[in-house]
């Protein structure tokens, strides 16, 4: 079964606009932690970019390799960067990141697909 990251990361935000309306002071406290973890400091966005995919492949997360598979392509990372990310994570993670790693680089692709 082949994963469409597109298709996960549309379906996804679809339900968190809902959990929005639902639940608007969680969702809200949410949003505002991610702003703020992921702002350029002493690591620059595209850093943190690329531990948040570590720790979502990992995870064992699709949404998770979705997102911030979308978020380096915009960032500029290169599928270098990522290979190397993911070097990391199956290090980290053993076999099973491993799996989710070739999934990361799937999305990636994907999201680099004109």
């Amino acid at each position: 079964m082949t994963k469409d990251y597109k298709e996960i990361t549309r379906d996804i935000s679809a339900y968190t606009s809902e959990l929005r309306k639902l639940s608007p002071d969680a969702m809200q406290g949410f949003y505002a932690l991610a702003k703020g973890a992921s702002a350029d400091g002493a690591l620059d966005k595209k850093t943190k970019e690329l531990i948040a995919l570590a720790i979502g492949i990992t995870q064992r997360c699709d949404g998770c390799i979705g997102f911030h598979a979308k978020a380096l392509k915009e960032l500029g990372a290169t599928r270098q960067e990522i290979a190397e990310v993911m070097a990391m994570s199956v290090y980290m993670g053993g076999g099973p990141a491993l799996m989710y790693a070739a999934d990361a680089l799937r999305a990636y692709d994907q999201f680099s697909a004109v």
